[in-house]
């Protein structure tokens, strides 16, 4: 007879079955604005992305919008260069490319790119901003979310989702305005005009960003950014990160601005949590390394007014390495920040080439499918063929077109061909032969384009000239 372990049920009498929720809202950051070096470089490069963002989509180049992505045309315009879907590669390139300088940023300096350039980060401080002007400042926010609805609550909240929703619209519509031109798309907003698709989309964009940087804020950066979570397969020890000096600041403890802690057995930290309250995420820098940290330097900033009150060195919280905290040198070059910048200067390099290279003509050849030759009244083998030419270039262009290959061929098609800057056209054309010249079924044939007022720029493209299956 097998053994068996005795049940014995251990719930205390009269609980009865108890359920637990799997999920815990989070509470709501208030987050308290701070002056300091670190915030005026952090507005700087808010002012600097914003005059790009909302600047360049007004830039015109000649009769075009400087920086368009028309898909409905499958060209991409950047200022003075046209990109063509047989250009994906080079699009491709330029996104390794940044992938790659991400890496080397987050190696040499961790979550800077989040703290300072990232679009979530720089619209929540946008709206915490409309947010403390229109709600009053952190204590003020906190008491009014605490009390009854009343006239005056109703109307600092509707000003205040009203601004949000503003700002929202104004990034939306800009956005749209990369793929639709901008000069365009405001006027049939304005008369109710627009098409289906940009109306989603200004739409989409505004819900989008009225929900992220308005509600959802540090919530996007700790659950929903991927970068947040394998950031720390690229930190190392040597990595810059905003850290707090426990060596220095523990134990830590509130005191009078001109009593003898360091006789009383005290750290340089006074316990007044502003740098919990300043931080976007919500965390205490004094836990140690957090991956909801983003490195914003708020935290800083906030330190460092506070260590000037009570006459105390700055730098409690800073910018450092571990092995800075720990007492060791701190190695600027190492092999992985070495072999990042190597393969980003590479690529740099390459792409440079690539796009000096790029000849801003494309050549495709289309064979006729519904039959591969015929004899014509005249006793020749003919083909035909479409021909599909790109012109990439800024500047209309005037191309000729002749054919050649193994054995004589006379082209049939119009004498010149003029193609638009930035446009395309179908030219069916039709190669003949002398029955006699054919010594096989198919041969290969090479059509050539050669622009008029420029004969470097030229672009080739190999087809088939099919004959009888039958030869003398």
């Amino acid at each position: 007879m097998t053994d068996k372990i005795e049940v014995k049920d251990v719930t205390p009498e009269g609980t009865g079955v108890q359920e637990y929720s799997m999920y815990v809202a989070p509470d709501k950051i208030y987050i308290r604005r701070i002056k300091g070096w670190f915030r005026n470089l952090r507005f700087a490069g808010v002012l600097y992305l914003f005059t790009l963002y909302f600047g360049i989509v007004w830039l015109q180049v000649g009769e075009r919008q400087a920086v368009l992505f028309d898909l409905g045309r499958r060209q991409f315009h950047i200022f003075n260069v046209t990109f063509w879907p047989q250009d994906f590669f080079l699009l491709s390139f330029a996104l390794i490319i940044c992938a790659f300088g991400l890496f080397f940023i987050t190696v040499f300096a961790g979550r800077v790119w989040c703290g300072y350039t990232c679009p979530q980060s720089v619209w929540t401080w946008i709206f915490v901003f409309i947010e403390e002007k229109t709600e009053g400042k952190r204590n003020a926010r906190k008491k009014l979310d605490k009390q009854p609805i009343t006239a005056n609550k109703a109307l600092r909240k509707a000003i205040k989702h009203l601004g949000w929703l503003l700002v929202a619209l104004v990034t939306a519509v800009t956005f749209v305005g990369y793929f639709v031109p901008i000069r365009e798309l405001i006027p049939s907003l304005l008369t109710f005009n627009v098409g289906g698709w940009a109306l989603f989309w200004v739409g989409f964009f505004t819900l989008a960003t009225y929900g992220n940087a308005g509600w959802m804020r540090e919530q996007v950066c700790i659950y929903m950014c991927p970068y947040a979570r394998f950031q720390a397969a690229m930190f190392d020890q040597d990595t810059l990160i905003v850290s707090y000096d426990a060596a220095r600041g523990e134990p830590r403890g509130a005191r009078k601005k001109d009593a003898d802690y360091q006789a009383a057995g005290l750290g340089d930290c006074i316990d007044c949590e502003l740098c919990v309250q300043v931080c976007p995420t919500g965390i205490d820098i004094r836990d140690g390394l957090q991956y909801e940290c983003i490195s914003c330097a708020a935290c800083i900033d906030a330190c460092d007014s506070v260590m000037e009150q009570m006459n105390y060195p700055k730098g409690l919280v800073r910018y450092t390495t571990e092995h800075n905290l720990a007492g060791q040198k701190t190695r600027i070059l190492r092999p992985r920040l070495i072999g990042y910048g190597l393969v980003l200067v590479t690529m740099f390099v390459l792409m440079a080439v690539f796009i000096t290279a790029r000849v801003p003509a494309e050549l495709d050849v289309i064979r006729d499918r519904g039959a591969l030759h015929r004899i014509t009244p005249y006793g020749t083998v003919e083909n035909s063929y479409t021909l599909r030419l790109m012109n990439k270039g800024q500047q209309d262009q005037v191309f000729t077109l002749n054919v050649n290959g193994d054995i004589a061929l006379q082209l049939i098609s119009p004498e010149r061909i003029h193609v638009a800057a930035g446009e395309s056209v179908n030219v069916p054309v039709r190669v003949e032969t002398d029955p006699d010249n054919l010594t096989r079924p198919s041969i290969d044939i090479f059509f050539a384009a050669t622009a008029v007022d420029n004969p470097e720029l030229y672009v080739s493209k190999e087809s088939r000239f099919f004959g009888p299956s039958s030869f003398r």
